[in-house]
């Protein structure tokens, strides 16, 4: 009886998951600024906005694999599958840039499309699909690169300010994660197509009964997911300027991290783009913090493995019942 008043407690407590977090951004930001007087610069919100826009867009595409209960563990090697193959297309090959980021995200999607059908034709479970796929698509850019960075140099000024340019004081890799967190987010809430996401991952065999075309929804939503990280490689290449085949490691599981601490449920059903990017701002937060207080940056990866631990544990709590 006990537990399940407690459950239900955390329930009501973490339906407000989203103004919770919010509120202990603004209350962490305020002690960081008085413990590092640099952070609040304005040259450190701008790099910090520009160091989460990569992460803060694979989130997002996680997040809807999150809802319809399933994982992508792929997104931070198709991010470095699609920012090597645009570099290296338009380096050897002399491609036009935007022939080859076209190709990049069309095969991005294709990635996408190949993880929904191991997942709902062959019934492979998300997991072993899209850690087989982290495996080839890691595999195919240090192919692509033969293990080297290849530099691009300055192709295209609209190029270059896309992934470096600011437009009204804001970075522009920042500016697009914020946009696409607005329409992604009002999709999420409002768009018939996209709430089927939410009664698929809520409960797949009343979906069916329904009438939602349960296997339809999923492919859309790996595609959607695989072409965010596409993009987000692409981006990376805009800012940077150099096909790198290692960019995106590790970046899965702070995605993951920061939609499960937005809300997002491992058991499928629940959570919000707009969770999702607090969550991701909240995880940038403590690694910047640890870097303006002068502790080795090795130590992010256990920070950031220490959250995203806590926050499973409390998604254990709430949802043990489901």
């Amino acid at each position: 009886m006990e537990n399940t008043q407690n459950s239900s407690i955390l329930k009501k407590l973490f339906g407000l998951r989203e103004a919770s977090l919010a509120l202990i951004i603004i209350a962490f930001a305020a002690l960081l600024s008085f413990m590092a007087p640099g952070f609040l610069s304005t040259y450190n919100i701008n790099t910090t906005l520009i160091g989460l826009s990569m992460d803060g867009i694979l989130a997002v595409g996680m997040t809807l694999v999150l809802v319809v209960g399933g994982i992508d563990l792929s997104v931070g090697s198709v991010m470095a599958f699609a920012n090597v193959l645009a570099g290296m297309t338009m380096v050897t090959l002399g491609l036009n840039i935007w022939l080859s980021v076209f190709i990049s995200i069309a095969l991005s999607v294709a990635i996408g499309f190949s993880i929904s059908q191991f997942i709902t034709k062959i019934k492979l479970s998300p997991f072993i699909t899209t850690l087989s796929m982290m495996s080839i698509g890691r595999g195919l850019a240090y192919i692509i690169t033969k293990g080297s960075p290849v530099s691009i140099g300055e192709i295209s000024q609209t190029f270059d300010f896309i992934g470096g340019g600011k437009t009204f004081g804001i970075p522009n890799p920042g500016l697009i994660l914020i946009l696409l967190v607005i329409v992604m987010d009002f999709l999420m809430r409002n768009s018939k197509t996209f709430r089927k996401i939410y009664y698929v991952g809520s409960n797949e065999e009343a979906a069916k009964f329904s009438g939602i075309n349960v296997n339809k929804t999923k492919i859309m939503v790996y595609i959607l997911c695989s072409s965010l990280a596409g993009f987000a490689g692409i981006l990376n290449l805009a800012r940077f300027g150099v096909a790198t085949p290692t960019v995106g490691t590790g970046a899965e599981l702070r995605a993951i991290a920061g939609a499960v601490i937005g809300g997002a449920s491992l058991t499928g059903g629940e959570g919000t783009v707009l969770g999702a990017f607090l969550g991701i701002i909240l995880v940038a937060l403590v690694n910047n913090a640890l870097v303006l207080l002068g502790v080795s940056v090795y130590w992010q990866q256990l920070v950031v493995g220490l959250v995203l631990l806590s926050a499973v544990i409390i998604d254990m709590k709430v949802h043990g019942s489901k």
